[in-house]
């Protein structure tokens, strides 16, 4: 059986996890950090998650991992059969990981983590961020799903990471990108959240993320 290496907070992790779950494709789940023991290099070769035990191997990085799903299980409707419209999806995937959600990242440790970012990367990230998210307004139709009427692979991408880039730009600049662009990723979110998968990703997060607090040393 296919076993996917990760935590439940990582939203690489809960992309691909949402495939999986979306689709029917067994695997195992198995509790794992980054890392850089020999182990972990030999799967991942910079101690990244997610990454994935296959028969025939190891893969590391999600969109890679999604495009093995997809070859590796025809019947699994995971992209469009329509080429064109399958190239749309992978467009947008990129824009949200690519533009936006790499470029927020340089902020987490703000947003998330108790710290300060230099006034550099702040004023970096924002020119970037603002940047990038025209550019996805201009491809995103949100009407009610991120490409149109229909859920797709696409939608999975948004569901993970446009949280994090609100939360993020809100926390660090006193507003939130998106919402401010005009792109309701709080509705899409609410909307995709209703369907199993969402729901079983959602709940294992949350789980996590109570388990860590647990384990914090009372002082």
């Amino acid at each position: 059986m296919l076993k996917l290496y990760g935590f439940a907070l990582s939203n690489y992790v809960n992309k691909v996890k949402f495939v999986l779950l979306e689709h029917g494709i067994a695997f195992e789940e198995v509790r794992a950090n980054f890392g850089q023991d020999e182990a972990t290099l030999a799967r991942s070769p910079l101690g990244k998650v997610p990454y994935i035990e296959t028969e025939a191997g190891s893969l590391c990085e999600s969109q890679v991992i999604v495009e093995y799903l997809a070859s590796a299980y025809p019947d699994k409707p995971i992209f469009s059969a329509d080429p064109f419209a399958a190239a749309k999806e992978r467009e947008m995937i990129t824009f949200i990981e690519l533009h936006l959600e790499l470029v927020a990242r340089d902020l987490y440790k703000q947003a998330f983590f108790g710290g300060t970012v230099t006034e550099y990367t702040r004023t970096r990230a924002e020119k970037k961020l603002r940047h990038g998210i025209a550019g996805f307004k201009r491809i995103a139709k949100f009407d009610p799903y991120a490409l149109g009427t229909a859920f797709s692979i696409a939608d999975v991408s948004a569901f993970v990471h446009l949280p994090l880039v609100g939360l993020a730009t809100k926390a660090v600049y006193g507003t939130d990108f998106l919402l401010e662009a005009g792109i309701d990723w709080k509705a899409h979110n609410k909307r995709v959240g209703e369907r199993p998968a969402a729901q079983k990703v959602t709940a294992d997060r949350l789980a996590f993320m109570d388990a860590q607090k647990k384990e914090l040393p009372k002082i």
